[in-house]
C-alpha cells in the first residue's frame, strides 16, 4: 500500500464471508455518518460486497459531506448520496427508508468545554435515529471506552464485563447504548452495538500517532503502556456483518485485535523502521483501556493484517510523507478528557 488509491482499495476489499453474509440480507443499506474518518471506506466496502454477491441493493450514504469532492466521488462509484444533517429533524424525517441501517455518527474530540454537544450527539440523537428507523435492522458504532481501565495482565474487558466509563465522552457513549437499547426493546428493533477500539489505518490511529512523535523527536508517553489496535478494514467488515447478528435486546460485540500491544515495543519497532531512536517518558501503569474481542474472532476469524504488518506499512507511509487525516487518537489520556 503505497498510494491513497491502493489504501482505499485494500480497505474496501470484501472477504468471502462478508459477501456471503450481505448476500443473505434483504433490502438497501443506509449508512449515517458516511463522511467521517471510517465512513467512506465502509460505504465502498458495502458497495463492493453487494456487487460481488450479485445484489442490486442500494448503498445509501448520508452525511453533511464537509470534505470537498467526497460526495461526488462516491456518487461516481455507484453510491446513492444523500447530503443531509441528521441532527436536523426535518432532514432526518425525509431520509429514505432502508431495511438495514449503519449508524456511525458520534462526537469525541472537543468534548472538554462542549459536554452538552457531546451528549446531544452521542446520546440524544441516536434515540431520534432509532425512532425514525424503528422498522429497520440497525448496526450502531460504539466504543470500548464504555469499559473502565483494567489490569494489563487480565486479558481485557469482555462483553459481559461491567461498564465503567471514565469521563464525559465515555459516559455519553454508554448513554448512546442505553438509549438505543430502550428503543430496541420498545419497538422490537433488532440492533447490534459495536464496541470498537482502536481502529488503525495508514492515515490515522495509534501507530500513526507514535510514528509522528518519533519522527519529530517528541517523547512517547509510556504511562498508558498497553493498547489494542485493529485494522480498519476488519472493523468495517465486522460492523457490516453484525447486521446479521442484530437482535432485541441489542447484540453487543467488542471489536479489536487479538493482541495486547506494548506501546514501548511498538515505538521501538516503528523507530527501527524509521531509522530513529524513540524518546520515552513515564513508566507503564498497571492498568489500561483494553478489550477482549474473543467473541468477535470466533465469529469472524482474525484481522487479515497483524500488528507487525501494520507497523511496517505505517512506518513506510509516514516516512514517505503519505497524506494523514490529522486526527490524533489521544489514546494516552487516562482521565477521559478528549
Amino acid at each position: 500500500m503505497r498510494t491513497t488509491a491502493e489504501l482505499e482499495e485494500r480497505l474496501a476489499r470484501p472477504s468471502a464471508g462478508l459477501v456471503d453474509d450481505l448476500g443473505k440480507l434483504n433490502g438497501d443499506i443506509l449508512i449515517l455518518g458516511a463522511g467521517g474518518k471510517l465512513g467512506p471506506s465502509l460505504v465502498r466496502l458495502a458497495l463492493n460486497a453487494g456487487r460481488a454477491a450479485g445484489s442490486e441493493r442500494r448503498v445509501i450514504a448520508v452525511s453533511r459531506f464537509s470534505e470537498p469532492g467526497l460526495a461526488e466521488a462516491l456518487a461516481a462509484e455507484g453510491v446513492t448520496v444523500v447530503p443531509a444533517d441528521v441532527a436536523d429533524e426535518r432532514a432526518l424525517r425525509d431520509l429514505p427508508d432502508a431495511e438495514n441501517v449503519v449508524f456511525l455518527v458520534g462526537a469525541k474530540f472537543g468534548t472538554q468545554g462542549r459536554e452538552h454537544t457531546t451528549w446531544f450527539t452521542n446520546a440524544y440523537l441516536p434515540g431520534r435515529v432509532a425512532d425514525r428507523f424503528r422498522g429497520s435492522r440497525i448496526a450502531a458504532l460504539s466504543t470500548g471506552n464504555v469499559y473502565p481501565l483494567v489490569p494489563v495482565t487480565g486479558g481485557g474487558s469482555t462483553e459481559d464485563s461491567p461498564e465503567g466509563p471514565v469521563g464525559e465522552y465515555a459516559m455519553s457513549c454508554l448513554g448512546r447504548e442505553r438509549v438505543l437499547t430502550h428503543f430496541s426493546e420498545t419497538h422490537g428493533t433488532p440492533m447490534s452495538l459495536i464496541r470498537l477500539n482502536y481502529a488503525v489505518e495508514l492515515r490515522y490511529g495509534v501507530l500513526v500517532d507514535l510514528a509522528q512523535r518519533i519522527l519529530a523527536g517528541e517523547p512517547v508517553d509510556l504511562v498508558t503502556g498497553q493498547v489494542n489496535v485493529v485494522w480498519q478494514g476488519y472493523a468495517n467488515e465486522v460492523t457490516l456483518r453484525s447486521l446479521a447478528l442484530a437482535s432485541t435486546p441489542p447484540y453487543v460485540l467488542n471489536v479489536t485485535g487479538p493482541e495486547t500491544i506494548s506501546v514501548r515495543q511498538a515505538a521501538l519497532a516503528l523507530g527501527a523502521a524509521l531509522g530513529r531512536e524513540p524518546v520515552f517518558t513515564g513508566e507503564e501503569a498497571p492498568t489500561a483501556l483494553l478489550s477482549n474481542a474473543g467473541r468477535c474472532h470466533r465469529l469472524f476469524d482474525y484481522p487479515e493484517l497483524t500488528p507487525a504488518e501494520l507497523i511496517e506499512h505505517t512506518a513506510r507511509w509516514v516516512a514517505d510523507g503519505g497524506p494523514l487525516l490529522g486526527k490524533p487518537t489521544k489514546f494516552e489520556r487516562r482521565d477521559g478528557r478528549f
